[in-house]
């Protein structure tokens, strides 16, 4: 009798224990070790901070917040795009306690004012404007509506100088105190995912989800504070402030932000004049820096490794990344938001295929199944199923939301991802689909029920389906079903952008759009995604973005 198939569960074993602290006291643990070193590069200024000076703006930061009144567990917004500032306020608002609120850059008013109110946020911190955003003017279009709003502080403005000023003449001994009453478990971030029920959910992290996410991934990419970190993803995701900053500042690694936004020429001058050992990016990134004109002329041999993640990997993608980037350590992360983000990761040391092919194997101190979606069991290995995840990454919860939150997180404390996954017979996964109808564009998360149900503010539009179809640079695009009502003007995708511009970040505005008399429906009368999509790579002529294979 053969023996029967293993379990698609696996569980990641580790010599290295967790970090206990707290994410405040492992900034100061690291800064008596490494002493001088540098731990932060602007590209964009020119400014540098030494481990100690780092912890020196920090300090002041959290001071000049406790001056304004904020305290542990209070709610701290933050609207900016990269820069040095960004990383005082999140250690800062650590050290105090205060729960760090990450505010999308492409927000518009519509979003912020959703959640400057759903998490309360009392201060807010924001940078004057962002390419074409007028920030000033869109707090003041909302600042009515938030209640709890009782300080804005824009960056580089008299107030934020004196709230440094401040911190630099007030008792240290005060930090001190106010560090002793935290625990490594009190929350200290609010991320907003896009919502099913058309407003984003706050994941509520904890110093320890964070932290401890952050180093297991410096470990998986063997980091030591001999590496630079070139980090061109947005700090307002995870991948930046968690994977990124945290995950260098727990090995006294240096953190090297290229530029304020995405920019691919000024991502590979960072890896070039700053040396940098370690490149971030979503494949979109990847994929535009390789594509510039003059890609070879970048001197990028410092490079060793990094971490493409955030949307499914192009496999070619990935092999170019490695053959002519000279990532040759290059690690693919999966995760989500929920999960303070990453589950699994490839290893520097597995063959070429599996790292080009495969999201790796579970992260340290982490558990992973496949299960039946229908029953909850877990599936044999080899078969498809929901990727769920157990652990310490594992957030507390959706903010102020415990339904929601007891819709993906079981009694087990397993968080249910939603995304469809294969496990083989050495705990390698595959990422294969998605039962939620989530998009993913250029590693911005989005639902299309939100879009659906802001489409429904259309005067002509009695009905609005979204879909995410293939698309060859950003991974999918978004494309609007609608249909109109009677006598109503024919709505071109171009109308229908210009109703959604300024109301919708920009990576939430349909690229394409068709008018219908119907949804193709099952016989219970639910909408078949499945086939609309089907017949939108037809009609689009997709069929050789739906071709490119993915990790």
């Amino acid at each position: 009798m053969s023996a029967p198939a293993l379990p698609s569960y696996s569980s990641g074993t580790s010599t290295v224990p967790l970090l206990g602290d707290t994410i405040g006291a492992n900034l100061d643990r690291t800064a008596a070790r490494v002493g001088d070193h540098e731990a932060l590069v602007e590209c964009a200024t020119g400014r540098r901070f030494s481990y100690p000076e780092l912890v020196a703006e920090v300090d002041a930061c959290a001071l000049g917040l406790d001056a304004l009144g904020v305290r542990k567990g209070d709610r701290v917004g933050i609207w900016a795009p990269n820069c040095a500032e960004w990383v005082f306020v999140q250690y800062g608002t650590a050290k105090l306690g205060a729960i760090l609120v990450n505010i999308n850059p492409a927000y518009r008013t519509h979003e912020l004012s959703y959640v400057l109110r759903q998490a309360g946020i009392s201060v807010l911190i924001s940078a004057p404007d962002f390419k074409t955003s007028d920030y000033r003017a869109m707090v003041v279009e909302v600042r009515d509506q938030c209640p709890e709003l009782r300080e804005v502080v824009f960056l580089g403005d008299d107030a934020w100088n004196r709230l440094l000023e401040t911190g630099r003449a007030a008792d240290r001994d005060l930090l001190v105190r106010r560090e002793a009453e935290l625990s490594a478990d009190d929350p200290i971030n609010i991320q907003y995912t896009s919502g099913t029920t058309g407003f984003p959910k706050g994941a509520t992290l904890t110093h320890h989800n964070l932290l401890n996410n952050g180093f297991f991934v410096g470990e998986g990419c063997g980091y030591t504070e001999a590496d630079r970190v070139c980090i061109p993803v947005p700090y307002y995701h995870c991948f930046g402030m968690g994977m990124g900053n945290l995950g260098a500042t727990s090995h006294g690694a240096t953190m090297v932000i290229p530029a304020p936004g995405f920019d691919p020429a000024l991502t590979l001058k960072a890896v070039q004049d700053e040396r940098c050992t370690s490149l971030y990016g979503v494949p979109t990134m990847f994929i535009a820096e390789l594509a510039l004109p003059g890609f070879a002329d970048y001197d990028l041999s410092s490079l060793r490794t990094g971490i493409m993640a955030g949307s499914p990997c192009p496999v070619e993608v990935m092999k170019r990344v490695v053959s002519e980037m000279g990532m040759t350590e290059v690690t693919i992360c999966y995760g989500m938001t929920e999960t303070s983000p990453v589950s699994t990761q490839t290893g520097a040391d597995d063959d070429l295929d599996r790292r080009t092919s495969t999201v790796g194997q579970v992260h340290p101190h982490l558990e992973v199944k496949v299960v039946d979606p229908e029953t909850g069991l877990t599936v044999p290995r080899g078969t498809p199923g929901e990727f769920c995840t157990r652990g310490y990454s594992v957030m507390l919860g959706y903010w102020e939301e415990p339904e929601k939150t007891a819709e993906v997180i079981d009694r087990a404390r397993w968080m249910h991802t939603g995304d469809l996954a294969v496990m083989d017979d050495e705990g390698y996964l595959n990422i294969v689909g998605r039962i939620k109808d989530m998009v993913i564009r250029g590693g911005e998360n989005v639902y299309p029920r939100e879009i659906e149900e802001f489409l429904y503010s259309h005067p002509d539009v009695v009905d609005a389906q979204v879909i995410g179809v293939p698309d060859e640079r950003y991974g999918e695009e978004l494309m609007a079903w609608v249909r109109l009502r009677e006598g109503a003007e024919p709505l071109t995708a171009e109308a229908l952008r210009e109703f959604c511009a300024g109301r919708l970040a920009h990576y939430k505005v349909p690229r394409y759009v068709k008018v219908v008399e119907e949804f193709p429906m099952t016989v219970t009368g639910k909408i078949r995604k499945v086939e609309m999509r089907e017949v939108s790579v037809e009609e689009l002529g997709l069929q050789s973005a739906a071709a490119v294979r993915n990790a």
